[in-house]
């Protein structure tokens, strides 16, 4: 299965500007209770700001990390994936990397981001429904 059925019908893809503060963009994970965000330099991904990024920075700058730009702070290059990238490669990817969060891109532009938590879910989903399948078709047998 592929990483696009998995965004299917998650058109909302919140982001922040590099622009923005890190108290800005850490407000919002904390008020969205999400755990990452593509920083957007125009229609261009810049980067990722996570959680890590607030902690890491926090240790090395102090307080003064949350007046900082998030384009200062976040985790850069961002890793992406295609929509026809399969979830078993996204998985081995993100596992291997020791990320979260991937921005989904077709030809260049953002059209979605996964994390491991949705594709780990979309897994759990088809093995459960094919163990229903494969009961159903033992009693019938």
């Amino acid at each position: 299965m592929t990483i696009e059925r998995i965004i299917e019908g998650h058109q909302d893809i919140l982001t922040c500007p590099v622009t923005a503060s890190v108290q800005e963009a850490a407000t919002l994970l904390a008020d969205r209770r999400i755990g990452a965000l593509p920083v957007m330099d125009g229609e261009r991904i810049a980067g990722i700001f996570s959680e890590r990024d607030v902690l890491y920075r926090l240790r090395e700058f102090g307080a003064e990390v949350l007046s900082m730009p998030v384009r200062d702070v976040m985790t850069t290059p961002a890793v992406t994936v295609e929509p026809s990238t399969s979830a078993m490669t996204a998985l081995a990817m993100m596992t291997k990397r020791r990320i979260r969060h991937l921005p989904v891109v077709d030809r260049g532009r953002m059209i979605g981001f996964v994390s491991i938590g949705d594709i780990v879910k979309y897994r759990i989903d088809k093995v459960e429904g094919e163990a229903a399948a494969m009961r159903d078709y033992i009693q019938m047998a």
